[in-house]
């Protein structure tokens, strides 16, 4: 399978606070890849690099084959059209209604189409989270729930080619955070995407996870499948499971 993403010797600090101290990892082409952590642990800042929303210290960050420490604005902005990125407070425009905040990254980066197209593929993704009935709500009139599907949507809406999580569980009760766990387990599978998933939510993680990568002490501290790790005794991961 082809790399997508090639992380190497990562390493960020905030002041005498070593979040990720040479990092290393690799997303493969169709992976779900969950990167598990305490709160507070980099996990946030780890794909906060990989977008270039924050500048590393130190390391290589390869994404769709460019070093995202290198590229310029108008090259991350080429490169953050191929890069879903599912906010954890779902970052909706309150002031739009769905089918606006929907559109919104198609007016932006695909100009080109017109109001046909437009309205086409604001009804699949809509369809594809279940919510064709919220297309002229206002998002103030959603449920946590109904505005996590919606942020989804506007995620997948450009057919990304890689899926960044963060936190894509948190606030949601369990029933409903199962929901979107399945809902983003089913659509990546639909569109072939490569993600990485940023969460401490087990249940999520069981649902989603291709492999697993331990982020501890600002390590990748291990690595594998749920049930690989499950077993593991070391008493650093076993934390997590038990």
């Amino acid at each position: 399978m082809e790399t997508v993403i090639n992380i190497q010797e990562l390493s960020k600090s905030f002041g005498s606070n070593h979040v990720l101290r040479h990092f290393n990892v690799q997303l493969k082409q169709g992976q779900n890849m969950v990167v598990l952590g305490k709160s507070g642990s980099g996990k946030s800042v780890l794909i906060k690099c990989i977008i270039g929303l924050i500048q590393p210290d130190e390391g290589k960050i390869s994404v769709l084959g460019q070093n995202i420490p290198d590229l310029d604005h108008h090259e991350l902005d080429t490169i953050r059209a191929r890069v879903g990125f599912l906010f954890q407070s779902n970052a909706l425009y309150d002031s739009m209604s769905v089918r606006e905040n929907l559109e919104f990254p198609l007016r932006r980066h695909r100009a080109t189409l017109g109001n046909e197209q437009v309205n086409a593929l604001v009804k699949e993704a809509l369809e594809n989270v279940g919510l064709e009935h919220t297309i002229d709500m206002q998002t103030s009139e959603l449920s946590g729930g109904m505005k996590k599907r919606i942020a989804l949507a506007r995620t997948l809406i450009l057919k990304p080619e890689i899926v960044l999580y963060d936190e894509p569980t948190t606030g949601l009760d369990p029933i409903t955070a199962k929901e979107i766990s399945t809902l983003m387990r089913d659509l990546a599978k639909k569109y072939q995407t490569s993600s990485i998933i940023i969460s401490h939510d087990l249940n999520c993680v069981k649902i989603v996870a291709d492999t697993i990568v331990m982020l501890i002490d600002g390590f990748c501290y291990a690595h594998g499948t749920y049930e690989e790790l499950g077993k593991s005794q070391d008493i650093k991961i076993k934390e997590f499971f038990e």
